[in-house]
């Protein structure tokens, strides 16, 4: 059977070049905005970004480590990232985008991802973990503890564990002797945020819209 031919596109050549590098952003739309489920997406060799109004968490650790993967075509590549994981967060008027570059027949797309944007309804994540290459944010925290050994990181103030990430135990994670900083809570307001990649015991996303779109304009928010 032929490709459906719509506007001079062959959108079946066009979803074979897409589904690499969207399939697991899209996966939270579809399956994620019906209730809280575990999640674990990133973008293969690239980065993503991410700007919310604000964020609002509980149980806040960050530390030094390398994100790692393959590209879409199958190179591995190793980057430098700090880890900011939360035990429970809130996220109020997220977006999230990412480019794929060079589609054929159509140039730069952009997917889009919008949710939390009632102010009654953020989402609401657990055991969150992001690998952040660059973060703008105006930061405040409570009862901080700065400069911990990493190997430290994974306990709050009082002792308690916090969740790790889904599968991955916490001496693979980071250099035990490096540097982290741990808080009872973190609230970050203007947030603009690239990423290698997401995980969380779970992650729910009232008032969900995802969309597709020609070029870069829209983006989440330009460098």
């Amino acid at each position: 059977m032929k490709s459906q031919v719509r506007g001079g596109t062959r959108w079946k050549r066009f979803a074979v070049v897409m589904v690499p590098s969207v399939a697991a952003t899209a996966a939270i739309g579809v399956g994620l905005a019906q209730g809280a489920l575990a999640a674990s997406f990133s973008i293969s060799g690239q980065e993503f970004k991410v700007r919310a109004d604000s964020l609002v968490g509980e149980g806040f650790v960050q530390y030094g480590s390398v994100a790692s993967g393959k590209t879409l075509e199958g190179e591995a590549f190793a980057a430098p990232v700090a880890v900011s994981g939360f035990h429970k967060a809130k996220i109020y008027g997220m977006c999230q985008s990412v480019v794929t570059p060079k589609v054929p027949f159509v140039g730069d797309v952009t997917l889009q991802l919008n949710a939390g944007t009632d102010s009654k309804k953020p989402v609401e994540a657990s055991g969150l973990y992001l690998d952040v290459s660059d973060l703008k944010a105006d930061a405040e925290f409570g009862n901080i503890d700065i400069g911990i050994a990493a190997g430290s990181a994974d306990k709050n103030q009082k002792g308690e564990v916090l969740p790790g990430r889904p599968g991955i135990q916490p001496e693979t994670r980071a250099n035990l002797n490096g540097f982290a900083q741990r808080a009872e809570t973190a609230k970050l307001s203007n947030v603009r945020q690239k990423a290698w990649a997401t995980t969380a015991a779970t992650f729910k996303l009232p008032n969900l819209s995802l969309s597709l779109h020609r070029g870069t304009s829209a983006e989440c928010f330009k460098d």
